[in-house]
């Protein structure tokens, strides 16, 4: 651990950040997911949807990974 208070500061932030995009996009995908079946929308606006939200966990696997491996040096 580092004796920088922010730099702790920084990297809670950081997962706190982290957390609420991978909440968001679950539910807001959720959401989508119940709205394309509800209103009939094309098939097309689904995989936009499901390639929205694995952009977002993507994204949120990739800040994790940077914070896990700052957290280890």
């Amino acid at each position: 651990m580092s004796d920088d208070p922010t730099h702790d500061r920084n990297q809670t932030r950081q997962m706190r950040v982290v957390s609420l995009v991978i909440a968001g996009t679950m539910v807001l995908w959720m959401i989508a997911q119940w709205a394309v079946g509800e209103f009939g929308i094309s098939s097309r606006y689904r995989l936009l949807i499901d390639l929205f939200a694995l952009a977002g966990f993507l994204w949120a696997f990739i800040v994790t990974w940077q914070i896990w491996r700052k957290r280890r040096g």
